[in-house]
């Protein structure tokens, strides 16, 4: 226990799984199962009417199917009546010829040689039947009819030793002992393997002769009613063990771990712990394979029920690297141990990954405030209504009337030159000569450098606001003298704003002046 606890962790427990003790299930009224565990089927036919004469004609495969104890006492019948048959004509013969009466008279002929009475006749079968032959009683010449018994004793005891002979060595020679070699876990567990979730249970072959051509293949055995109201008891679905795969082709000279994945596809895809409680089906399986000594095919079968199929559990290894060899412990086949499993179905955990998470959706704020500035920078026709009244508000309330006239119509000059100066890179013949005369300058020149100035310098411009106040206009010009800034940026704006405040009477740029 110390070693598995060190190769394992701390965390996991072994159990035994003759009666789980750890895992607490409600107690369910024990029900009938479809296949038992040895692989016997519990289903019997009744009403057959006139359909009992289709057995007769199989005789043989029904003479096979019987149990042993029939065979047994057909086969003895068989042989006594027959015996006892051939006996008594014999017998009658030697009544017809009268050879019961002048047996001991030396100068008669008798038809069967020292033939008194039915004791002696039933013996004188037995010894030609059984070519035994002991020489004192023989059949003479002088009896045509007894040549002809003769010859019909000998096939029909030759097609009698045929029919039960055989029948019985094909009885004896079946594989169905050999499935008794074949071992499946008591239980099936389910727990994640490669990060998906599987249902699992193993499989192990006690014979060092090999099964050639091992196949394994699962059925579900469930009643449910189709979308049209027909109620289907005992319905059967495959379970994919790996026929796409090729994993249900077993290579069985070890135990091995059969592992169907639970996924769309699977009818297991909305099984929870919780729900497995409530449920109920039984899981069939079925492992096929030629056996290696006789080469005959052999089929071992056993089943689940719900109640044997363990949540969050794992097989114990019973492999181990000995001295030149692997060792199998069998005596860990049927254990497993508990291991983390989530509870919840493979439907609610593929539900529960679609949902959007809330840290990968943006807010409307950031959308709102990255969205609104690249349409600053890149179009001037896509400012808001309401920016621009909240902008004249603020501003305009500071200023006269005549200066909010004139603020409006430079905002509408700047807004048609930065127009212009966007769409200067894409059209090279429109005029330039609405724009100032350092932007004309800049336009004139050839070159990418020049180009991508240009760009630049009209980007930089939508980042400055519509309309300012001329005492704003003046805390810019002085701004480049008292910090360290990098060096302010030509813009038309700036420029434009400029020449607006030299154009000022003096008596309204002595009152900005002092606000």
């Amino acid at each position: 226990m110390a070693a598995l606890r060190r190769k394992f962790g701390e965390d996991y427990q072994v159990v035994n799984t003759n009666r789980p003790t750890s895992f607490s299930a409600p107690v369910k009224k024990k029900r009938q199962r479809f296949v038992d565990k040895n692989g016997r089927c519990n289903v019997q036919h009744g009403n057959l009417g006139g359909e009992t004469s289709r057995y007769l004609s199989d005789l043989f495969t029904t003479l096979v199917d019987l149990k042993w104890r029939w065979n047994l006492l057909i086969f003895i019948l068989t042989y006594t009546i027959a015996w006892l048959v051939m006996a008594s004509m014999w017998w009658i013969i030697a009544y017809i010829r009268g050879d019961l009466n002048h047996g001991h008279e030396q100068s008669y002929t008798p038809c069967v040689a020292n033939v008194y009475n039915f004791p002696s006749a039933f013996l004188f079968f037995i010894e030609t039947e059984a070519t035994i032959g002991y020489g004192h009683r023989y059949i003479t010449e002088k009896c045509p009819e007894g040549i002809i018994l003769f010859l019909f004793q000998s096939l029909l005891g030759s097609i009698v030793d045929a029919f039960l002979i055989g029948c019985m060595f094909i009885k004896m020679s079946q594989p169905k002992k050999r499935a008794e070699t074949l071992m499946f876990s008591q239980d099936a567990v389910i727990s994640q393997r490669d990060g998906k979730l599987c249902l699992m249970f193993r499989v192990g072959n006690l014979r060092n002769s090999h099964m050639v051509s091992a196949q394994i293949r699962c059925k579900l055995i469930k009643s449910r009613q189709t979308p049209e109201g027909e109620f289907l008891p005992l319905d059967q679905c495959e379970l994919d063990v790996g026929f796409g795969t090729g994993a249900d082709q077993l290579f069985l000279v070890s135990p091995l771990t059969i592992c169907h994945e639970i996924n769309p596809k699977s009818p297991f895809f909305d099984l929870s712990k919780r729900s497995l409680m409530n449920e109920q089906f039984e899981i069939v399986v079925i492992l096929e394979g030629i056996v290696e000594t006789t080469g005959m095919t052999c089929q071992a079968r056993t089943s689940y029920t719900e109640d044997e199929v363990l949540w969050g559990h794992r097989f114990l290894p019973v492999m181990s690297l000995e001295e030149g060899f692997f060792r199998v412990d069998y005596s860990q086949f049927h254990s497993t141990f508990e291991v983390p499993t989530p509870p919840y179905s493979v439907k609610e955990h593929a539900e529960k990954n679609s949902l959007p998470s809330p840290l990968s959706t943006p807010t409307p704020a950031l959308t709102e405030g990255h969205g609104s500035r690249r349409d600053r920078v890149f179009s001037v026709d896509c400012i808001s209504t309401e920016e621009e009244r909240g902008h004249q508000g603020v501003a305009g309330g500071r200023l006269p009337s005549k200066l909010q006239r004139m603020s409006s119509s430079g905002k509408e000059d700047l807004q048609r030159k930065v127009l212009l100066l966007s769409s200067q890179h894409s059209e090279k013949a429109c005029s330039t000569g609405d724009l100032p005369l350092k932007l004309q300058r800049l336009s004139s020149s050839s070159g990418p450098e020049a180009e991508n100035r240009l760009q630049l310098k009209s980007l930089k411009v939508g980042f400055e606001p519509m309309t300012q106040s001329t005492g704003d206009l003046y805390q810019h010009s002085l701004a480049p003298t008292l910090a360290p800034a990098p060096a302010p940026m030509h813009s038309p704006l700036l420029s434009g704003a400029g020449r607006l405040e030299d154009k000022l009477p003096a008596k309204l740029r002595k009152m900005n002046a002092d606000r």
